[in-house]
């Protein structure tokens, strides 16, 4: 038998092939395994130990030795031995994490006497001794470069010290010139124990499920009729079956595992669970090699490893019967198929973690908030259809026999036009433009604060059955870990200070207290060029928007001009102009929305935040206030500022010296800015659904596999064949956080909320969206990309007091397209105030000003008019006095009444939405009564289960129980199951040369 022989940091070293064996017994093909051989203890597959008296230092280095088997790669593989794709070979142990990285040989050649063909290679940490060296047999590798060399070396270090953790690793064979290396990680029982403790992870007390009450009989009756009605979209999983029943969990303790209802230790801890838990291990983990690195991120951002993730539950698509969770996510979740079904938001959460759980929790409840706000819109449409008859204004407008002569809409080229040429766009105005749209308005105000009050209640909802309640500790920690690139600007300024002569800190330190402690973090002295360029970058994209925007009013300006030049295009100049003008508009946005997530997040960078959790809420407020402002600058322009700056006949505002600044449609700018809103909103919908989020992922999807088949020439058919689990998954799609999905709701909740008084279907259209993107979003997650790893928060984070934000500012924006965009003010002003008989008769002509048209500037009179009679006035939309005035063409007393009766709605329509909102806030708690009545149950029942446990152990340990045939007692083994894991018990599994054991 060979002796085992310890991995160390160090370079291979060239041995006998018969060193590469243990026992007789090798790996399988193709593995390297790094693993801590001993005897297991009863019942813990895959758990390493040693003996309880075994030193945990250095003596003990060959006892618990690691070895790093390279065998044959041209053995035939035993496809039938592989019992499972998610564990080692030995088929005992679980891979919870997959590191993989890409190596690359410059050459190897063979040593004197290589009979042909690769033998084994074992790894040596001895320094400076190299037995066997010169071995027939042996193999030589050739020498890498040193970059390649030196990331080698980190490598070794760095797996060496999460062996030290406790971790077991599996790694694959380099047999080639270059390729892909996988790391397969295992947490044995002993570290998955530790670090639940320390991490504070709650899980399932032996207390049996008990049951989540209603508040009352009627409550109850109804939440049963309610679930009995929704059976039929219930998904089909096993958490939604105990929706009523929940788990009495408490913090995992070594000392009291009496407490928990361990019955296998393999599957106490589930997946996500075991691959958070190595995911911690895997950040704290420093490097030494590698500047003192901490963490698998910073081993990432320097090329060291290529990707960290944890395995998915096998394949979604596989023929056979046995069933994962992530094939029944994709069954009853990721299909459009089960579109109508709710969805399995605690086996999502269960999958993926919590912060994923959370984004679908809220996607779905918004999704299911624009039902009735769906509904009331269509109500209102069909108000606005069924009334188009009866409305007076678009009947006085339609009306030949009032012959409205307008006065021309462009010099020269234009005639004076009737105004009954325009009756199809005033009856289209009315679909929107109607007093329910008032209603529909504070509607949605409400809409949105009662969606934001069911948000929180649902959020507390779900923390409290996910065990979210407490986690501040764990955020915390979260913010201790810094980010690679602050790591590195901090090394670079200490670099910097070092270089300092000894007089020139000393003097330093004497002068500038506080020194010392600014040495190891960045000030704002550090960061003030980034953000300077923070600053500049903002405004200029800003101020490029601004641009864009012009540029494309000025294009509807000459285009206007230019069609109305000729006799065969000028009925349709406006319906031309509109279209494709909004057409340049989208296409601009969705241009620019891709550049400016790639600037926002440059700009974040050189900033250099501390942690992650600071970097995403900079990055998102940045992205955010850029995207805004890309997507609703074209919509605020038509509904606040085009028309408004036009002049009148005589005294037009002209640009570039000859175009005339655009003028609303006869109806009004209303329609305008619902066609402009409906074609930015549904267009940005279907093109970044359509094109960015299924096109383009699997385009690179499809370069992926063209790009690994022609790299495939030294990779064996068997494994082609039949893929590992860390294969498939590592030519998925990274995880890149959950940015893009909650940025283009809420852009979409903005098109929702800030103009649905000028496009009162958009909540249908949003939620027609939704449907279809709940399941999109979900396929992606389940079948395009890396599992993530399972971060637990509370709440959505940053995202909520955007939605905050724009609700508030939606009530304003709302007030203003009613009183300023649309006509309501002004025939509510008329009916009440100038109308003979309370009616809305003559209200057109009212609305109109008069002009003489011998008043036109030289060479801006119509050329060849129709008209038969010599045209003496020409009307014009607008409340000025006639020329036979004192003032001629001054506002008049109507304008200014109308103007004052404008900024009174608005006033009065804010505050009392406003008011509406806090009050609905206030009735609303945010905490449900039942959940906080659970609270104080769960702590009774704690306490109570608690105390009753106790008194079982004490009796137990007092009272002798009968000897077992094997010769234990039961309340022996009951204490020795209580007792520390520090303190070893006979039989119990320790982590050899743990350095995390104390926790």
């Amino acid at each position: 038998m060979s002796e085992d022989i310890p991995l160390l940091p160090g370079s291979p070293r060239r041995l006998s092939p018969q060193a590469g064996t243990r026992g007789g017994q090798g790996p399988k093909h193709g593995q390297q395994y790094l693993q801590t051989p001993g005897p297991r203890a009863p019942g813990l597959q895959g758990s390493s130990s040693r003996d309880p008296g075994q030193p945990c230092g250095p003596e003990s280095a060959r006892s618990s030795s690691v070895i790093n088997n390279y065998l044959d790669a041209n053995e035939p593989v035993s496809l039938e031995a592989r019992l499972s794709r998610m564990h080692f070979h030995d088929n005992q142990r679980k891979v919870d994490y997959v590191l993989a990285y890409h190596y690359r040989k410059r050459g190897m050649h063979l040593a004197q006497g290589f009979p042909g063909h690769s033998l084994a290679i074992v790894s040596n940490g001895e320094t400076g001794k190299e037995p066997h060296a010169g071995g027939p047999g042996d193999i030589e590798l050739g020498p890498l470069d040193a970059l390649e060399e030196e990331r080698k070396e980190q490598r070794e270090e760095f797996e060496h010290n999460l062996m030290e953790a406790g971790l077991e690793l599996e790694k694959d064979l380099e047999s080639k010139s270059q390729g892909s290396v996988f790391v397969r990680i295992h947490a044995p029982w002993q570290v998955l124990a530790r670090e639940a403790e320390f991490l504070k992870i709650k899980v399932p007390t032996k207390k049996e499920m008990y049951e989540i009450k209603a508040g009352g009989s009627i409550a109850k009756k109804f939440s049963a009729a309610l679930q009995k009605l929704s059976s039929p979209l219930q998904p089909r999983v096993p958490e939604h079956s105990n929706n009523k029943m929940k788990n009495l969990s408490y913090p995992f303790s070594r000392e009291k595992m009496y407490l928990y209802n361990i019955q296998e230790k393999d599957t106490f801890f589930d997946n996500a669970t075991r691959s958070r838990i190595v995911h911690e291990i895997l950040k704290r983990t420093a490097c030494s090699r590698a500047n003192n690195t901490m963490g698998i991120n910073s081993l990432i951002a320097n090329n060291i490893y290529e990707a960290a993730y944890p395995l998915h539950d096998g394949e979604y698509n596989s023929p056979e019967d046995d069933m994962n969770d992530r094939k029944l996510l994709y069954q009853e979740w990721a299909r459009y198929g089960v579109f109508y079904k709710f969805q399995p938001i605690d086996l999502i959460r269960k999958y993926f973690g919590e912060k994923i759980g959370l984004y679908f929790a809220w996607l779905g409840l918004y999704t299911s908030f624009l039902i009735p706000s769906s509904v009331i819109g269509v109500i209102v449409f069909l108000y606005g259809c069924a009334t188009i008859e009866e409305d007076i204004p678009s009947r006085e407008m339609c009306d030949q026999q009032n012959a409205f002569i307008m006065c021309p809409l462009c010099d020269k080229s234009c005639d004076y036009w009737n105004l009954s040429s325009a009756c199809g766009t005033a009856r289209a105005s009315h679909l929107f433009d109607n007093p329910a749209t008032v209603f529909f308005s504070i509607f949605m105000a409400l809409w949105a604060t009662m969606f934001l009050e069911n948000w929180k209640r649902l959020q507390m909802r779900l923390g409290y059955f996910w065990d979210l309640t407490g986690i501040e500790e764990e955020e915390e920690r979260a913010q201790e870990h810094s980010r690679p690139e602050y790591e590195t600007r901090v090394r670079e300024k200490m670099l910097k200070e070092s270089n300092k002569s000894a007089v020139q800190k000393l003097e330093t330190n004497t002068t500038e207290s506080g020194h010392e402690d600014d040495e190891d973090k960045l000030t704002w002295k550090d960061r003030f060029p980034g953000y300077l360029m923070n600053f500049a970058s903002i405004l200029f994209m800003i101020a490029l928007t601004f641009s864009i925007v012009f540029g494309v009013i000025v294009y509807r300006i000459t285009t206007a001009a230019a069609l109305s030049l000729n006799k065969a295009t000028r009925s349709n100049v406006r319906v031309t102009v509109t279209a494709t003008a909004v057409i340049i508009n989208l296409v601009v946005i969705l241009i620019l929305d891709e550049i400016y997530g790639a600037v926002a997040k440059w700009l974040t960078k050189i900033e250099v935040p501390k942690t992650e959790q600071t970097f995403e809420e900079r990055l998102i407020l940045k992205a955010f206030l850029l995207k805004f402002v890309n997507a609703y600058s074209p919509i605020f322009y038509v509904a606040f500022f085009k028309g408004r700056f036009v002049g009148r006949p005589g005294s037009y505002v002209y640009v570039f010296d000859g175009y005339r600044m655009e003028e609303c449609a006869p109806g009004g700018c209303l329609m305008e800015l619902c066609i402009q809103l409906s074609i930015i909103m549904l267009g940005k919908q279907l093109i970044q659904n359509n094109i960015f989020e299924i096109g383009v992922p699997k385009l690179k999807k499809l370069f992926r596999k063209l790009k690994d088949e022609t790299e495939a020439g030294e990779t064996d058919s068997a494994h082609s064949k039949h893929p590992e689990q860390w294969d498939l998954d590592y030519s998925l799609e990274p995880y890149t956080g959950l940015t893009p999905e909650y940025m283009e709701m809420i852009i979409q909740f903005g098109f929702v909320t800030l103009f649905v008084a000028s496009f009162p279907l958009a909540p249908v259209f949003a939620l027609l969206n939704n449907v279809i993107e709940v399941r999109l979003d979900a396929k992606k997650f389940v079948t395009e990309l890396r599992r993530p790893d399972a971060v637990r928060t509370k709440d959505i984070g940053i995202w909520f007091d955007i939605l905050s934000g724009i609700g508030k500012f939606s009530v304003i924006s709302n007030a203003f397209v009613i009183a300023i965009t649309s006509d309501f003010i002004p025939r509510l002003v008329y009916q009440y105030s100038y109308s003979h008989n309370g009616t809305l008769h003559g209200f057109v002509n009212h609305t109109l000003s008069f002009f003489n048209v011998s008043q036109l500037k030289e060479g801006t009179q119509p050329e060849n008019s129709q008209f038969d009679q010599e045209v003496q006035f020409c009307r014009f939309k607008d409340y000025r006095e006639p020329p036979w005035a004192p003032n001629p063409y001054e506002f008049s007393k109507q304008y200014w009444f109308i103007l004052s009766a404008r900024l009174a709605f608005v006033i009065i329509f804010q505050n009392l939405v406003m008011f509406l909102s806090v009050l609905v806030d206030w009735m609303i708690p945010d905490i449900p009564t039942d959940i906080s009545d659970q609270i104080k149950k769960e702590k009774s029942l704690l306490v109570d289960f608690f105390l009753k446990e106790e008194h079982e152990k004490l009796k137990l340990m007092d009272e002798p129980a009968p000897r077992s045939p094997g010769g234990g007692d039961r309340s022996r083994s009951r204490v020795a199951s209580s007792a520390p894991s520090g303190q070893s018990q006979p039989g119990s599994v320790m982590s050899s040369g743990s350095q995390h054991t104390n926790v």
